[in-house]
């Protein structure tokens, strides 16, 4: 009968070295890169909006911006870092703070400014080009956090995609805050508010599908 030490042995052999993932701080600070990137690039093709200067000197819009910046970054930062099993879920509080800013601001611009849409209502033209940047900012960025999390992720698929979501949905309220005009009360709930719960959710519902998808043997480890 052969020995544990020499079983051990003999399973160990040959395998090849496991490749250590970076530590998490430095995996969110390439994908925030990306995120900028992403921004970058969508401000040279679409231009930032042209009242953008003066929209910062509004305190409410400035600290709603602020906001939802501070809670993709903070967002970003827990999931990686709940990613790992040695890391406290307390992480998930991080964004916290910021996100209750972003939100508490986008429900005083809607009490402040409900019929600021104008006469004319809501433009066709320039809600698809809203639509376009949704896309184009958050399709990129989501599916960049699936593949950087696809190894750690799967043992805590939930939480982190919900973290995750979080973080894109914040980064897209940012990039329409900064290309697009239509930041008033109704465009708000549909744009900002409503791109954060729809992505949240789906992250929430089907997070372990995806990690499945990305990274199938692993999660057949875990089952």
């Amino acid at each position: 009968m052969i020995k544990t030490p020499d079983l051990i042995s003999s399973l160990a052999k040959d395998l090849p070295p496991v490749r250590r993932l970076r530590p998490p701080l430095v995996r969110a600070s390439c994908w925030l890169a990306l995120a900028a990137a992403v921004l970058t690039l969508l401000a040279i093709a679409q231009g930032l909006r042209p009242d953008l200067a003066q929209r910062l000197g509004d305190p409410a819009f400035a600290v709603g911006l602020f906001g939802a910046l501070l809670t993709g970054i903070f967002a970003a930062i827990a999931a990686f870092l709940v990613s790992l099993p040695d890391r406290s879920r307390l992480w998930l509080l991080l964004p916290l703070p910021a996100l209750g800013i972003w939100l508490s601001n986008i429900g005083y611009q809607c009490l402040s400014q409900w019929i600021s849409i104008g006469p004319d209502g809501i433009a066709l033209g320039e809600a698809a080009r809203c639509l376009a940047t949704l896309v184009l900012t958050s399709l990129p960025l989501s599916l960049m956090m699936l593949v950087m999390l696809r190894r750690a992720a799967p043992l805590r698929p939930r939480m982190v995609t919900v973290m995750g979501s979080l973080s894109v949905a914040a980064i897209t309220a940012t990039a329409l805050s900064l290309f697009h005009s239509m930041d008033a009360t109704v465009m708000i709930l549909m744009w900002n508010f409503g791109t954060a719960i729809v992505l949240v959710a789906l992250g929430s519902v089907f997070a372990r599908k995806m990690f499945r998808w990305v990274a199938p043997r692993t999660l057949a480890a875990l089952d």
